[in-house]
């Protein structure tokens, strides 16, 4: 099966100085890439020369990304921006922060959808209405009536994961989709996007430096250190019997917990 997501040996620079340094991956439909280093490694930098957001100075100066078999680096806007939305949608590390302070929910999702297609705002409040019920949002009305002001952390990363999925793309990015909430929420996020996934199908690229993030949800992970790929492969072989040196000490670093009788060491 040809992969639905391919990078092959790319190199990203900003301003003449690379950032990342011939990583190569690929992802298939319904699979989970976790995408795991330091902060600085390159992980968002991969997740937006993907979306061709690397900004002024930022350029893919070596290799190609290729999604169904089109290279995104040479898109230009107008094709790119066909794709994003419809085919691949993204979660933001802090959504609040990515929503409009002074528009409603309803109001902003209802803009995004109609920019790739004309419906009205009724089919849309209730297909957001589906989605959210999947994602724990069961008072829809209420959060598409509300500013993101007046919803809580987790709830907002809920309506990031909603518009991103309202067009049930092929892909989804995910940049640090947990790193903002508490662990509870962490969890409850982790297993809602786990269900997009085998509800749509949808294949996803998560950004984190939470290992136990990647333990839960993926399926591979690339290990990034300095841009440079450290380790890649099916997540039980890099997290349990890693090849590489820095992966072998950044396991061991991870905080572990053994329960011998009563006491937790």
């Amino acid at each position: 099966m040809e992969p639905l997501l391919q990078a092959e040996h790319i190199t990203i620079c900003y301003n003449g100085k690379p950032v990342v340094k011939d990583v190569s991956f690929e992802l298939h439909e319904g699979e989970i890439l976790g995408i795991v280093g330091e902060s600085g490694s390159g992980k968002s930098t991969i997740v937006r020369a993907i979306m061709g957001l690397l900004g002024g100075g930022g350029m893919v100066t070596r290799g190609d990304i290729s999604y169904k078999g089109l290279n995104v680096v040479d898109m230009s806007v107008k094709e790119l921006r066909k794709l994003l939305g419809p085919e691949i949608g993204m979660v933001f590390q802090d959504c609040e922060a990515a929503l409009c302070p002074i528009r409603t929910v309803g109001d902003q999702i209802y803009e995004s959808m109609s920019e790739h297609g004309k419906v009205t705002r009724s089919e849309i409040y209730a297909r957001a209405a589906e989605v959210m019920g999947r994602i724990g949002l069961d008072d829809a009305k209420r959060v598409l009536d509300s500013y993101p002001f007046e919803l809580s952390g987790g709830m907002n990363q809920r309506v990031g994961i909603c518009t991103a999925m309202m067009q049930r793309p092929s892909l989804l990015l995910a940049d640090e989709p947990t790193s903002a909430l508490d662990v509870t929420v962490q969890k409850q996020v982790v297993e809602e996007m786990k269900l997009m996934r085998d509800v749509y199908h949808t294949a996803m690229i998560v950004v984190t430096h939470n290992i136990g993030v990647v333990n839960a949800m993926a399926d591979k992970v690339l290990m990034l250190q300095n841009g440079e790929m450290m380790d890649y492969g099916p997540t039980d072989r890099v997290l349990s019997h890693p090849e590489n040196e820095y992966t072998k000490r950044l396991m061991d670093s991870v905080l572990k917990f053994s329960r011998s009788g009563d006491t937790l060491k």
